[in-house]
């Protein structure tokens, strides 16, 4: 067994019990976004809907654990990797495919769908698809790791909240209009601060594996961004479309992610170091292809400017 794969970053319960609170908080954010009206342009967009689907339950896990067999890492960051997999698309994935262009409307039904098929998809997934990693069995036999207990704990803290959320923003626009820029800034800036202060408190141990995390996380998020994008080319969508799909198969919650491994992993590190390097860097990847599609719209809009006149 690796060392990494016994290196466990403990929450005492005070520190797990804020973690669920922040957690609930964030997805609370998120919801202020969210619309009953979204999920009606499911029938807007069943095509688009149904590739993105297929691209973020069948082709990224069979994606990730092609990299697993290829580069055979160590069993627990394997696991973070499927975990995290399994996780629904991250709560910045709308306003990047904005600012890229991209088809909006689609990115925010898509994302608060697969959002509410969490609580089932999350753990029924990693249940599933962690079974096909090469030693995770016994690493798995120390965890009591259920899909009714994963389960129930994204429900308390990703449904309810987003419906919350939801609910506040029908009934009160204008309030939900004011706090929803701060709500969600705060919600990031206390989430990320719990998980950092855990990573520092640990940083001698980190340090040592740090490296394994940023080649894994480098090649898995950026075949995820390429799987959406390439998926909803090879489909005949627009390039709008498939603009979405590459943020919404390529950016992942893995806020979530680090919750369910500290609550039922114990913090087990190196899957919480795939976890907390996956998000910070899929927000460098997002940003950075987000502003390099965002150029290349303007370029193509200036060159057609310029033959046309």
């Amino acid at each position: 067994m690796h060392p990494v794969d016994t290196l466990l970053i403990r929450f005492d319960y005070d520190q797990l019990a804020l973690l669920n609170v922040v957690m609930a908080f964030l997805m609370f954010s998120v919801a202020l976004d969210i619309r009953v009206a979204d999920f009606r342009r499911v029938f807007r967009f069943p095509r688009a809907i149904g590739i993105g689907l297929l691209a973020q339950y069948l082709l990224f896990p069979l994606m990730t654990l092609g990299l697993i067999v290829f580069f055979e890492p160590p069993v627990s960051m394997a696991l973070g990797m499927v975990l995290v997999g399994m996780c629904p698309s991250g709560n910045m994935t709308n306003f990047l495919v904005h600012f890229a262009h991209g088809n909006t409307a689609l990115s925010v039904t898509f994302n608060g769908l697969v959002i509410l098929l969490a609580s089932a998809a999350t753990p029924l997934g990693f249940l599933l698809w962690s079974q096909a990693v090469p030693g995770a069995a016994e690493l798995r036999r120390d965890f009591d790791v259920g899909f009714g207990d994963m389960a129930l704990i994204i429900v308390q803290l990703i449904l309810l909240p987003l419906l919350g959320g939801m609910l506040l923003a029908h009934r009160h626009p204008l309030l939900v209009a004011r706090i929803r820029p701060w709500v969600q800034r705060l919600s990031l800036v206390f989430f990320f601060s719990i998980i950092l202060g855990a990573l520092w408190s640990n940083r001698d141990h980190v340090v040592n594996y740090v490296g394994y995390a940023f080649v894994l996380v480098l090649l898995h998020n950026g075949l995820g961004l390429g799987i959406g994008y390439v998926l909803g080319k090879l489909s005949r969508l627009s390039e709008a479309d498939s603009r979405a799909l590459a943020f919404e198969t390529g950016i992942h919650n893995t806020a979530l992610g680090l919750l369910l491994i500290f609550r039922f992993f114990n913090g087990l590190g190196g899957m919480a170091l795939i976890a907390a390097w996956w998000g910070i860097w899929d927000l460098i990847t997002g940003i950075t292809l987000a502003w390099w599609w965002r150029r290349s719209t303007y370029r193509a809009s200036v060159f057609q400017e310029r033959t046309s006149s």
